[in-house]
């Protein structure tokens, strides 16, 4: 699995395109992957921030990875500071744990695991933190039960 490191100033979009701030990664590099932009991948920050993610075009042809503001607060950086990072494939093709209510009804209810398998992994993520929004495991299974019918 290749790592790429790098070392850049991060960037602002516009505040038409959101205001995010993010980090560039050249086309060449991802098309080094074999998912090529479908790739969800790992970025560690200045060895001190890591998360899981996913690719936005940025329109010139090359690709960007958004940095939350959290993740700046953690590294006393902000717009226009150089940081030192890498990226690689995320093992996890979904970037997230499936929760176990999940697993538990997968595991026990052949309709849950058909939908579920038929899911892009985009959908799938978007079932899971749905999931995670709520604390209360009767209310994590009506939302599954609930996201399934809407989704079909």
């Amino acid at each position: 699995m290749p790592v790429f490191e790098f070392e850049q100033s991060l960037g602002q979009l516009e505040k038409r395109k959101g205001g995010y701030f993010f980090l560039k990664i050249e086309a060449q590099i991802i098309a080094q992957f074999e998912k090529k932009r479908h790739t969800r991948l790992v970025c560690e920050i200045d060895d001190i921030v890591k998360y899981s993610c996913g690719l936005n075009h940025l329109g010139d042809g090359n690709y960007f990875i958004i940095v939350a503001t959290k993740y700046l607060k953690t590294l006393k950086k902000e717009l226009g500071d150089v940081v030192h990072f890498k990226i690689y494939e995320d093992p996890n093709p979904l970037g997230v744990a499936i929760p176990e209510v999940l697993q538990a009804l997968i595991a026990q209810d052949e309709v849950v695991k058909n939908r579920f398998e038929q899911y892009s992994d985009g959908k799938k993520r978007s079932l899971i933190y749905t999931i995670h929004k709520v604390k209360n495991i009767d209310l994590q299974v009506q939302k599954v039960y609930k996201f399934l019918e809407e989704n079909k």
